[in-house]
């Protein structure tokens, strides 16, 4: 291998050295800054070798590893480092970021029939890398639109419900509006908003030739409400084909194109959620009041925190504010350690709306529901700063209504 990216390899027990192997040689961009070894001869090779990251690659539970993650970023602070993680995570992705961490990649188990990362999606994580350990300037930081990434880490909690009235709101005030149904196995923003999935993001990704922004244009559905859509495969195998090199592309060319970019994120951290929290200007995290949903949350805080994302940057919202199931707001508080900042009732009409492919936020717009999501709506100023293309971002002050 030869390239512009020098790094030092430290291999743990549970992880394949093929696996490894193969992941690196398909590194145009990379080379080895010393010969690839154990964790000790990783340490050695920090004191002789000159090297822009460090790789660990481990499996299993991974305790050695994360002992040397944090021995490294103690003593050598400003040297990026990524995880290599062969096997079920199991817990060990937060650990890792815990351990001071800047990226984790995800390599399948040897028993296991799905594909390694691809190259570009590699590469894409050890630049994130170097970009986080130098303090480059984050995508959102870049431009004047707004990318609102919806998380949860648990499923079944209304992040769909919250992404796409959350948009029809800023639509309703005159913004232009993009939704990205990142749930790339399982999305169902075009059965909630009633589109026919014709040209999904898989089939941007699998269209060939170069992406601006008239292409992406094409493969966006129009809601009534005039929000944009890009819908997800609407087959689970399909997922594969969407990298995050290629969402990273594809966030830029939205954010030039819209005032406001909305991603519908599944439950988890993936490398694509990673990659779509590194992208945005905000994050809303939603919860419900549920003990399982509440520790979720609690956890996806502090791994927010540990990513270095702006927790100033990010708004909660209580689904189900008002179920009486034997909690209450203030026993949120207490779990999650911060007050909601918005709280959806509960609302038979956000239900029938789902039934009927309908969005609360325009078919029972005086509703408390709706009134909700436009409060919402209203954190979400627009950025006074230059756009991508060189044009001044209006500034537009939402009604208060």
């Amino acid at each position: 291998m030869s390239g512009e990216l020098r790094a030092i390899v430290g291999l743990d027990r549970g992880v394949e050295l093929a696996t490894v192997q193969a992941l690196l040689d398909a590194q145009a961009h990379v080379s080895l800054a010393s010969p690839m070894g154990d964790l000790d001869e990783a340490w050695d090779a920090l004191d002789d070798a000159i090297c822009d990251l460090v790789l660990v690659a481990c499996g299993g539970e991974g305790e050695r590893a994360l002992a040397f993650i944090a021995t490294t970023v103690k003593e050598r602070p400003q040297v990026p480092i990524v995880v290599a993680y062969q096997g079920a995570p199991n817990g060990f992705v937060n650990a890792a970021f815990e351990a001071g961490a800047d990226e984790v990649l995800m390599l399948p188990a040897e028993d296991e029939e799905v594909d390694a990362p691809p190259a570009s999606e590699v590469l894409f994580t050890f630049q994130k890398a170097l970009a986080r350990r130098n303090g480059a300037p984050s995508a959102s930081a870049q431009r004047a639109s707004r990318m609102i990434c919806v998380l949860g880490p648990k499923g079944g909690i209304g992040k769909t419900v919250v992404a796409s009235n959350l948009a029809a709101a800023l639509a309703a005030e005159g913004a232009s509006v993009a939704l990205v149904d990142l749930n790339l196995q399982c999305g169902d923003l075009a059965l909630a908003l009633g589109l026919q999935p014709d040209r999904t993001i898989y089939d941007l990704a699998t269209s060939g030739g170069s992406l601006d922004a008239e292409k992406l244009d094409a493969f966006l559905g129009r809601h009534e409400s005039g929000v944009r859509v890009l819908m997800a495969p609407t087959r689970p195998d399909q997922a594969s084909a969407v990298s995050v090199d290629f969402l990273g592309r594809a966030y830029s060319l939205l954010r030039a194109m819209h005032d406001y970019v909305i991603v519908d994120t599944p439950p988890g951290f993936t490398p694509e959620v990673i990659a779509s929290i590194d992208g945005a200007s905000d994050v809303c995290m939603v919860a419900t009041l549920d003990v399982l949903s509440l520790k979720s949350a609690k956890v996806g805080l502090e791994t927010l925190g540990l990513m270095g994302h702006d927790l100033d940057r990010l708004s909660l919202v209580l689904n189900r504010a008002d179920s009486k199931v034997g909690l209450s707001v203030e026993d949120v508080t207490a779990i999650i350690g911060r007050s909601p900042d918005v709280l959806v009732p509960s609302h038979r009409a956000i239900t029938r709306t789902v039934n009927e492919a309908q969005l609360i936020v325009t078919s029972a717009a005086r509703s408390e529901a709706a009134r909700a999501f436009k409060k919402l709506a209203r954190l979400y100023e627009p950025l006074a700063q230059p756009s991508a293309n060189g044009a001044v971002a209006r500034r537009r002050r939402l009604r208060r209504g």
